[in-house]
């Protein structure tokens, strides 16, 4: 199952060419929160501008946990770090089982509208769309990079603009 992980997570960083930012620090020490606020905030990206809730009729694969996110991640790095050019997104996984994908824009006004945001998940989807991973377990036509995300076990996807922009959807 790795395999087809890495090979689905190939294709799309070929198509896509998502950068991810090998990320080790941790948010710096702040006054307690509840477990319900996003300790995100402030460190990886403003508060979120905008929000959904996107219910996917797909189960998450079985056995798929914390490493497999990582190393999903991971592949993506590696194919971004090999772009023949800057690319101007950070990709990467964050929450104590890796279940929170943030996607940053690394330039200014890349991902600066939720519309913008929009399209670029929208070309993951059409990426997403053509690898054999996605083919295999869902109506590929139908399903969307949410999907895939429903797939890994990710329970959220942010993105934003580094500055002031932020858009979160929560994957059910």
């Amino acid at each position: 199952m790795i395999k087809t992980v890495a090979a689905f997570a190939a294709i799309a960083l070929t198509a896509t060419a998502l950068p991810v930012l090998a990320q080790q620090a941790k948010p710096a020490a702040a006054p307690a929160k509840s477990p319900t606020e996003d300790r995100y905030i402030g460190y990886y990206y403003p508060k979120p501008t905008s929000t959904e809730v996107f219910e996917s009729s797909l189960k998450t694969i079985e056995g798929v946990d914390r490493p497999q996110r990582i190393q999903f991640v991971t592949v993506v790095s590696q194919g971004t770090i090999q772009s023949a050019y800057r690319v101007p997104y950070a990709v990467f996984a964050k929450g104590e089982k890796a279940d929170k994908m943030i996607i940053v824009g690394m330039q200014q006004g890349e991902l600066n509208t939720v519309y913008r945001m929009r399209a670029l998940l929208a070309n993951m989807t059409t990426m997403s769309r053509l690898s054999p991973f996605f083919q295999e377990r869902t109506v590929a036509e139908d399903a969307t990079f949410f999907d895939l995300l429903k797939l890994l076990g990710f329970r959220e996807l942010t993105v934003t603009d580094g500055e002031k922009v932020t858009h979160q959807v929560t994957i059910k």
